[in-house]
């Protein structure tokens, strides 16, 4: 009988920073629900792609990249800006922040924004629609690719996951949803290894991996800077292996001995 071969699926994560108080910058953080898929951890907003965020109709309301710049810049055929649309999507439903031009009047309503979100969390409407009746710009310039990592081969679920940086004004908002995310939190990048090392946030490899990056960054703009000055294709996928040794999982990922050996 011939083994099922496992579907991987698309999927956009988005990393929210913002200027911090004194000094240095915070990345949003949320804790999924144990309901949901790696439950119980700390990760990025974000989730799958979905059908309706690659229709031309939707690319139109992005400002500042077409579609064939964003295919180019991820090293794919077609189809690229509908990564950034998940990523707005998936930040508005789960958060609440709306990366849309700060003139957009429905970011000054936020009796109105929060009325839509709720609207397209229970399927009453689409994002479609809100871009629509909104008349929305969506920030797509303001968007960068950081990293690629795909779902190891042991997972029952894989994804193939693009993250990418977003800058969000200081003054705005965010909230977890309830359902999905049960806590949401700003933090410093330094402040989340910490955690982490202290077992009070836990993470998987692709979420540790992206904060330690961003914790060599001293500034959201040095960081989005640098991301925003690699050249298309120049971010490689990261797939992490791993093998059971005496009853344990040893993890390895691209560059490390043995690597290549799994």
């Amino acid at each position: 009988m011939q083994a099922m071969t496992t579907i991987i699926k698309p999927a956009a994560t988005v990393i929210l920073m913002r200027d911090a108080e004194e000094s240095g910058f915070e990345i949003l953080m949320v804790k999924r629900s144990s309901r949901s898929a790696f439950g119980s951890i700390y990760v990025f907003p974000g989730g799958k792609l979905d059908q309706e965020d690659s229709t031309p109709e939707l690319y139109s309301y992005c400002k500042g990249m077409t579609d064939s710049e964003a295919s180019r810049k991820l090293g794919i055929e077609k189809d690229g800006l509908a990564y950034w649309i998940a990523c707005i999507r998936e930040c508005f439903e789960e958060v609440g922040v709306l990366l849309t031009e700060t003139n957009d009047s429905i970011i000054q309503d936020t009796f109105k924004l929060n009325a839509l979100r709720d609207k397209l969390n229970n399927q009453e409407i689409s994002f479609k629609d809100i871009c629509i009746s909104e008349a929305l710009n969506l920030r797509a310039k303001d968007i960068v690719p950081c990293a690629h990592w795909i779902t190891p081969t042991i997972e029952p679920k894989r994804f193939d996951t693009r993250f990418f940086l977003a800058k969000v004004d200081s003054k705005q908002l965010a909230s977890h949803d309830g359902f999905e995310l049960t806590e949401s939190t700003w933090i410093k990048p330094q402040d989340a290894l910490q955690r982490l090392e202290q077992g009070e946030m836990n993470m998987i490899i692709p979420t540790i991996e992206n904060i330690k990056t961003l914790s060599q960054f001293s500034s959201s703009k040095d960081a989005f800077d640098y991301f925003d000055s690699l050249k298309d294709e120049e971010i490689p996928p990261i797939l992490p292996k791993f093998i059971k040794k005496d009853g344990n999982w040893i993890g390895f990922l691209p560059g490390d001995e043995g690597y290549d050996d799994v």
